[in-house]
């Protein structure tokens, strides 16, 4: 298992090693232990959370605020998106910029996203199961969420503006500029 920072250096990115053979392959998936040594912390996971979407289908960006935040581990396990993490920790020098990453079921990718990091995904493939580990218990009171649009983030979603698929509820979020950032 391979982990490595992203240019959101507290965002990792986690590469596990297949071992196949004739008869399939192996992998581990998940380390606690490789995990806890890269981001510098205990974690404890609680909660895990799975969704499945189709083509188009964007989700996000979402959060919770504290003390309900929570760090999540990002993996797909059948299809393709585009994962994007925001930054929306007032003062961190990287406030309001963002990663956007394809995982899928081939390259078997997973993102470490910690507390203070908005999120949401871009369904790439006919349909794509994704599966999360969260450290937090969802908190309906603490839901946060910034416009998947926002022009001053700039978030190219690879899925033409014609295909987009939103909940009522994901085209109604504030700008960045309005949004619940992390003090």
């Amino acid at each position: 298992m391979t982990i490595t920072p992203t240019e959101l250096p507290e965002v990792l990115l986690i590469q596990s090693h297949k071992l196949e053979d004739e008869r399939g392959w192996f992998m581990e998936s998940f380390r606690k232990d490789l995990l806890e040594k890269a981001v510098g912390h205990a974690l404890h996971f609680c909660q895990d959370n799975q969704a499945q979407s189709s083509y188009g289908v964007i989700r996000g960006l979402h959060y919770q605020t504290p003390p309900y935040a929570q760090s999540k581990l990002v993996s797909v396990l059948r299809g393709k998106v585009l994962d994007v993490v925001v930054d929306i920790r007032k003062g961190a020098p990287h406030f309001g910029k963002h990663i956007a990453l394809e995982l899928s079921s081939e390259n078997q990718k997973q993102l470490f996203i910690p507390r203070g990091f908005a999120h949401g995904y871009a369904c790439l493939s006919k349909n794509a199961f994704l599966t999360y580990k969260v450290d937090n218990y969802y908190n309906k009171g603490a839901e946060a969420s910034i416009a998947f649009d926002d022009p001053q983030l700039d978030i190219d979603w690879q899925i033409p503006i014609g295909e987009q698929v939103l909940s009522s509820k994901d085209r109604e979020h504030p700008t960045f500029e309005a949004a619940k950032c992390f003090d």
